[in-house]
């Protein structure tokens, strides 16, 4: 068991082509710091610093997706949903969503938290240790035509239908 929490715990990071997401924050292993605070879950919930580069021609602007493919639902579990991030736009700092410091013009919407902003991770105890997929995508439209409230479902399907590329960065959790 020890040897696979280990390798569990390594980042992976997935691209297609040149396309790459990086953060210093994510290690493979998620923290207390991005642990949610409520659910039976007391981490500090900040988002992390994300990073991207070589973005592919024709790129418009971005989203980003935080997702748990893991969680007890049936449907996995979105945990941050940021959209209209202006295409001169190369990063996202730590504690963006708390701070009020996202790119100008980006949104966030609805998560399965129901509200928007950074979620942090908040498996159940004893669970195994869930992946957490941090994935930027590069799109072929300036703005999805969202607000703040829309489902994560809805924005999900607009982001897959515009996605022109993307990078992840997975990491693990267990509480």
């Amino acid at each position: 068991m020890k040897k696979i929490i280990t390798m569990m715990s390594m980042a992976v990071l997935l691209s297609a082509g040149n396309f790459t997401l990086s953060s210093s924050d994510l290690q493979g292993q998620l923290t207390i710091d991005q642990e949610f605070n409520g659910f039976g879950c007391s981490g500090k919930n900040i988002s992390p610093e994300l990073l991207w580069k070589n973005a592919p021609k024709g790129t418009k602007s971005f989203a980003l997706t935080v997702y748990d493919p893991d969680a007890p639902t049936g449907s996995g579990w979105w945990h941050w949903i940021v959209v209209n991030i202006p295409a001169d736009v190369d990063h996202i700092a730590q504690n963006a969503s708390t701070t009020n410091a996202l790119p100008k013009g980006a949104l966030e919407t609805m998560t399965d938290y129901g509200k928007p902003g950074f979620g942090g991770a908040c498996p159940p105890k004893g669970d195994k240790p869930h992946e957490y997929r941090f994935t930027i995508h590069a799109l072929d439209v300036v703005k999805l035509d969202v607000t703040d409230k829309s489902d994560s479902a809805l924005v999900g399907f607009m982001i897959n239908h515009h996605t022109i590329e993307k990078a992840t960065i997975v990491s693990y959790y267990k509480r």
